[in-house]
């Protein structure tokens, strides 16, 4: 190729003649003159593809790889069976956008229904949209899901993940909501603050449970306190956790979010993985993107339609409840194939090894000095205070482990799931031993 600008010159000039401006300077006239390239960039000559092979591979090689990791904080490592990268990768599913002549496209619309009716039996809840971006979006749009006229202020816990807490923040910003946030007591939600806070103006209440310090929330005292004021509960869940522990449903949730990502999809520098959303009956028309039904055909066969399209590009702009413009199709077949591959009582084992596992790395690094900093009960994570964590979590780089998430204070949030063997366990307790 000669160039991948694709108009010429003459065409350039003519497209500045007709917005009114005589040469480039003039039309980045804002632009502060600290930041623009007066005399290009200058790029090295282009190279063999053998040659940008080296390149890359010389850069990939000073990246830090850790075979024992114990970190999570949103992001887990979990097994993911051989089935789930040999269903995902055929060409079909791999190349496929959404449908926008939905109905030829049967194959994918079904794999969508299949991965909304896991979700609807993971949560409990009685609908699932097609997928959001990812966790904190999913939050997000959930919680404008429910802002009425006159309920325009949402909660949030501060136990909820910084990231999703800022995303749902900058939603609020752009609609002109209100964010409140409710303080913490030993590391869950405080009810009694949450109490005196609600009013008659609130929306929603957000919570996560888990949540981001690896506690389980008081959820159902949580929900009936927010309906109590008229408001929503917006639950967002670690979805490998309910296969063992109350579901949204159970726990009185309006709308449940989170992110998918245990759900099949590896670690992968950060992305991209997956937004879950499911509601109940009385918020579906609420919810924003896509939803598969099932129909039948003229001639009585089972077939998929898009059954809800609550998006700007299908409807009237002013009347979309979201601009969320596409749903995670491939990062969604890749959830449901893993469920599949899985089943109730694979996805219980990895929950129960998660839980067994955290709970004995704890109880091991209390016997060293490293206390829970939180009473009460966890899944996979769990906070410690300890006397220079930044020590501990070196010495344990130095022989090849991640450690967890330091946070203020001294502390480190700690992870465990089934990818870490007991063997595993005993030798970060012994190097931490050490450093201290």
């Amino acid at each position: 190729m000669g160039s991948f600008v694709p108009n010429t010159k003459a065409m350039q000039d003519e497209m500045l003649r007709e917005a009114g401006y005589s040469d480039w300077t003039q039309l980045y006239e804002d632009v502060p003159e600290s930041v623009l390239l007066k005399d290009g960039v200058d790029l090295p000559g282009g190279l063999s593809e053998l040659d940008v092979t080296r390149v890359l591979r010389a850069l990939a090689s000073e990246n830090v790889r850790f075979e024992h990791i114990f970190r999570g904080a949103g992001a887990y490592r979990h097994f993911i069976p051989a089935i789930v990268g040999r269903v995902t990768r055929k060409e079909s599913f791999v190349t496929a956008y959404t449908p926008y002549q939905a109905e030829i496209s049967q194959g994918i619309l079904q794999s969508i229904f299949e991965y909304q009716s896991m979700i609807c039996t993971l949560t409990g809840m009685d609908a699932s949209n097609a997928s959001l971006y990812d966790g904190a979006t999913a939050a997000a749009e959930a919680v404008h899901m429910c802002v009425e006229r006159k309920r325009t202020v949402v909660y949030v816990s501060e136990t909820v993940h910084p990231d999703v807490m800022r995303v749902v923040a900058t939603y609020c910003v752009g609609r002109d909501t209100e964010l409140r946030t409710i303080g913490a007591i030993n590391g869950v939600t405080d009810t009694e603050a949450l109490k005196a806070a609600l009013d008659d103006t609130a929306a929603c209440v957000l919570i996560q449970s888990p949540n981001f310090l690896g506690m389980l929330e008081p959820a159902k005292e949580i929900g009936q306190l927010a309906h109590a004021a008229g408001a929503k509960l917006v639950m967002s869940c670690e979805p490998v956790s309910l296969a063992l522990f109350e579901t949204p449903a159970e726990c009185g949730a309006d709308v449940a979010v989170g992110e998918g990502q245990s759900l099949g999809l590896p670690l992968s520098w950060g992305g991209p993985y997956l937004g879950y959303m499911a509601a109940t009956s009385a918020m579906m028309r609420k919810l924003p993107g896509r939803i598969v039904g099932e129909t039948k055909d003229a001639d009585g066969n089972r077939a998929f339609v898009l059954t809800l399209q609550a998006r700007e590009q299908h409807i009237r702009r002013e009347k979309a409840g979201s601009n969320v413009c596409s749903n995670e199709a491939l990062c969604a077949l890749t959830a449901s194939v893993y469920l599949a591959a899985m089943g109730p009582d694979g996805l219980r084992e990895v929950a129960s090894q998660c839980y067994s596992k955290a709970h004995y790395l704890q109880s091991e690094l209390a016997k060293i000095g490293l206390t829970q900093a939180h009473e009460g009960e966890f899944f996979d994570e769990f906070v410690t205070s300890s006397p220079n964590s930044e020590k501990i979590l070196d010495a344990l780089e130095e022989k090849g482990f991640l450690g967890g998430l330091p946070l203020f204070g001294n502390k480190i949030l700690w992870c465990a799931t089934e990818m870490n063997t007991m063997d595993e366990i005993d030798a970060l307790v012994a190097i931490v031993k050490e450093a201290l």
